[in-house]
């Protein structure tokens, strides 16, 4: 404690006696001085009275004379005066500071407050007449007076202040403060007056709604029917004087109602509704909505919705007119209407309206032009043309009207920049539907001829294909393969409909000139359909045998080899010129079988090729085949050599050239490449097995490990060459291989 600083804590064990909070604050709370109270003082004699209010009189005086525009001063020195029953002089004092601030509220309230307290309620009422008079537009000082006047019963002299006050037209509280009066005395009329002589003052709707809804309470219904029918006169018929009476409508339609005069409540919504605009009426609408679903027809619940729904899409289409998903919900709500219409069995006159509404909503969305020349901004937009057509044509039968839409878009978009072949298509059927077939194939020809595209070709050959104008479909052909040489899905469908016309040597040609070109978006499927067209459709193996020549040459890639070899060992239809010669059809067709032998050498070459161009993952994926191959069709032997010919797995750690840390990597490891790499010790490995395995026959075991072959004298030679699985580990400079058998030991 000497340096200031607070004393450290040695012992932090509890201590034996705890003492709680309550006991502390109960400590605290005895051990609080108490405040300091002044003496009461006992006047015993006149003498000492006349002493005490001559020393506070001049205390008070002191204090008014320092703060003389404190009202706060002034109020407790009269009140000191009025509690000693100097009535006068408390009267004098309020005068007093009367005089140095006669427009304080709070002022008047108190000398009033300290008449009516000693009873003076003549001089109460001098006070409140002179304040209201100074003060007339402080309500707190007639609602005072009134009060007072009501207190004592005189309710003419309640209803003179009232009279008085309304001279100076006060806020609606005053006017309504007035009728409450006039009604706890039942006096109806005069509320009813006072009403009018409201409305005069300040003709706002919701004072004509209460007006009548008084009238209606106190049952006087055609007076208050009266009242509603002033209201509309005086507002008028002008739209913005018919928005500023909607509470009017409102109520008049709901008083309607409440008396089941249904007709009169929809003649009035109706009546209001007609002459504003759908985007100011909503809260109108909602209630005219409302009511219908009360007291109205289906057909009239279903026309009131979709009235409302088109105030909401008109409300959005303002604010973004090229929100197109609106425009599409706008227009399926008109369709919608005119289909139920012609359900209902509707007139003429309204069906041609519900159309012509349906054309209005199409032709204000379609005039929202999109902005740029961007493709992604015009597809809604585009699309809003192509339903405006299919309505003219299926709802409407106008066809002429349905063709001038497809000829206008068509117009509009920007085909140099981008187009829209689904648009071009549509309107080429429009032309066949109706029987116009050159129209149709100018059309497709002007579009191919100005924004080429590969939609637009697959679309005009469909059409040709159903048709079945196959000449055309074969000059179409070879128009989208000069426009786009390198689409294998274009050769592809061009050889199929030769093969389906049964012109096989036109399809052979086909698939030739394709697989000559010298870039190709996807060739692997152009090869695997020519190839596939040799196997079924010609039944020539050696046409197909040369074709995987040309492409494990061109290609190289692992699944190629194995397709050809599962080529070679699979059969196949026969050719064609025999299938032919065959009269029976219903008989089942005959195969030529094929040769493990070729396929085993085909394996063979595919595993040669990987291995010089050193593909490790494909040379196991291969020997994956071979086996599932051998293991359909070869023996336990070939089996056996595909299974010595298997990789193992095994772990390489080498320096990292960039970081120069050991990195450690996993690898497949193949027999052949041992040894290849390493014959001397790959030898010594193998006698060493052979030598375990001798043993293990001598005491009746098997101690062969898993993954190596023996090499004994006699074994046959083909089994002395089998790639076998083996574990060795190498050092190098800065490499070494960590090599485990495929059986994890």
């Amino acid at each position: 404690m000497q340096d200031g600083r607070a004393p450290r804590i040695r012992n932090r064990a509890p201590a034996a006696i705890q003492i709680t909070a309550e006991q502390l604050l109960r400590e605290a709370q005895e051990r609080q001085e108490s405040t300091f109270r002044a003496p009461k003082q006992r006047v015993e004699d006149f003498e000492e009275l006349h002493e005490y209010r001559g020393r506070k009189r001049k205390e008070f005086e002191e204090r008014v004379r320092r703060t003389r525009g404190s009202i706060k001063e002034w109020t407790q020195y009269a009140n000191w005066e009025a509690s000693q029953n100097e009535f006068d002089r408390s009267r004098s004092i309020f005068e007093r500071a009367l005089d140095v601030d006669p427009r304080s509220v709070q002022l008047w309230l108190s000398y009033t407050e300290m008449e009516l307290k000693s009873r003076n309620v003549q001089h109460a009422r001098n006070l409140f007449d002179r304040a209201v008079t100074l003060l007339p537009r402080v309500d707190q000082l007639w609602y005072k007076y009134v009060y007072l006047e009501e207190l004592l019963q005189n309710v003419p002299g309640a209803r003179q202040v009232f009279e008085r006050w309304m001279q100076w037209e006060p806020d609606d509280k005053a006017w309504q403060a007035y009728i409450k009066m006039e009604e706890r005395y039942d006096e109806a009329d005069r509320a009813s007056v006072i009403y009018e002589r409201w409305i005069a003052v300040r003709p706002d709707p919701r004072v004509w709604v209460k007006w009548a809804k008084f009238e209606e309470e106190r049952g006087k219904l055609d007076k208050a029917r009266e009242v509603f029918q002033t209201a509309l006169q005086f507002f008028g018929d002008e739209e913005e004087q018919v928005e500023k009476a909607q509470a009017v409508f409102n109520a008049f339609a709901k008083m309607e109602t409440r008396l089941k005069e249904y007709e009169r409540a929809r003649v009035i919504y109706k009546f209001a509704l007609s002459r504003l605009p759908r985007s100011k009426s909503a809260n109108l609408y909602a209630a005219y909505t409302k009511f219908e679903k009360q007291h109205g027809t289906r057909s009239i619940v279903e026309s009131t919705v979709l009235g409302k729904r088109r105030i909401q899409y008109e409300d959005e289409v303002s604010q973004d007119g090229r929100n197109y998903d609106v425009w599409f919900d706008y227009v399926r709500l008109e369709e919608g209407a005119l289909r139920t219409l012609r359900e209902e069995g509707g007139t003429k006159e309204e069906e041609d309206a519900a159309i012509e509404r349906v054309r209005d909503v199409y032709e204000r969305a379609v005039a929202h032009v999109p902005p740029g020349q961007e493709k992604r901004h015009w597809r809604r937009y585009v699309f809003l043309w192509l339903e405006y057509a299919l309505f003219e044509e299926i709802e409407t039968k106008d066809y002429d009207r349905a063709r001038q839409v497809y000829r206008t878009v068509l117009n509009l978009v920007p085909h140099k920049q981008f187009t829209f072949a689904k648009l071009w298509i549509m309107a080429a059927r429009f032309e066949i539907r109706q029987l116009d077939l050159m129209a149709a194939r100018k059309m497709l020809g002007t579009a191919i001829g100005m924004c080429p595209k590969e939609s637009l070709f697959k679309g005009y050959i469909q059409l040709e294909m159903d048709l079945r104008e196959f000449d055309r479909v074969r000059t179409l052909y070879e128009k989208y393969l000069e426009y786009d040489p390198t689409n294998s899905a274009a050769w592809i469908k061009y050889a199929e409909l030769e093969t389906a016309l049964e012109d096989f040597t036109r399809a052979e040609a086909i698939f030739e000139l394709g697989v000559s070109q010298a870039s190709l978006s996807m060739p692997e499927i152009l090869w695997k359909a020519y190839i596939d067209f040799e196997v079924d459709e010609q039944g020539d193996r050696e046409k197909t045998r040369s074709l995987y020549e040309r492409l494990v040459i061109l290609s190289g890639h692992h699944k190629v080899w194995i397709s050809y070899a599962e080529f070679e060992g699979l059969s196949i239809p026969l050719p064609r010129a025999m299938r032919e010669e065959e009269e029976d059809e219903d008989a089942e067709p005959r195969v030529v079988a094929g040769s493990q032998e070729l396929a085993r050498q085909v394996f063979e070459r595919g595993y040669k090729d990987l291995k010089v161009k050193g593909l490790k993952a494909e040379r196991a994926a291969l020997l994956e085949s071979w086996k599932a191959f051998e293991q359909e069709h070869g023996s336990e032997s070939d089996i056996a050599k595909v299974e010595g010919m298997m990789p193992i797995i095994g772990r390489k750690q080498h320096v990292d050239k960039e970081t120069g840390q050991v990195v450690e990597d996993w690898e497949l490891v193949f027999a052949d490449d041992e040894r290849e790499a390493n014959p001397r010790s790959f030898k010594f490995l193998q006698m060493a097995h052979a030598w375990k395995h001798s043993q293990a026959k001598k005491s009746g075991g098997t101690g062969i490990l898993s993954g190596f072959t023996p090499a004994t004298t006699s074994a046959p030679e083909s089994t002395q060459n089998d790639d076998v699985r083996m574990e060795d580990r190498r050092e190098h400079d800065d490499s070494h291989s960590d090599v485990a058998s495929s059986d994890g030991e």
